[in-house]
């Protein structure tokens, strides 16, 4: 079979054939160095994409904005667990991108409780092939 899915990050992988196939979990993760994602972050908002439509309503659900998600992505990085990589696909068709995710636990101040609670994060994401770009896959409390 010939596979004809296309792979957009900075991984150098083969992604699965189809969606049909589901995501694929790759063995050797984390792909992405922390230093070169945290380098990425620190360039500001122009190189961080929101690239899938669920990671666009799962921000717009928690009302934040891309410097937010950034901020979630660097304290993921730095005070997170890795939890796998994977291969996305942003579209049924395509294209695909190789993810490391990471979960964050950390208090917030929530006002209807009016008090701190533990909040838990759950954010995926990838460098694009050119590596001046993250690509967000996932941005959401975990369930």
């Amino acid at each position: 079979m010939v596979n004809n899915a296309v792979n957009i990050s900075a991984y150098d992988g083969i992604p699965p054939a189809s969606r049909e196939e589901g995501r694929a979990h790759i063995d050797s993760g984390p792909l992405y160095d922390k230093s070169r994602v945290l380098a990425l972050l620190d360039k500001g908002d122009a190189h961080t994409h929101l690239w899938t439509r669920k990671c666009i309503q799962d921000v717009q659900r928690l009302e934040f904005e891309i410097e937010d998600v950034r901020a979630l992505l660097k304290q993921a990085l730095l005070n997170g667990r890795y939890v796998n990589s994977e291969w996305c696909v942003q579209k049924p068709t395509g294209p695909w991108a190789a993810c490391d995710s990471y979960f964050l636990a950390r208090m917030e101040w929530i006002e209807n409780a009016g008090k701190e609670l533990p909040c838990n994060y759950y954010v995926k994401f990838a460098i694009n092939k050119a590596g001046k770009l993250l690509l967000l896959v996932s941005c959401h409390l975990s369930q």
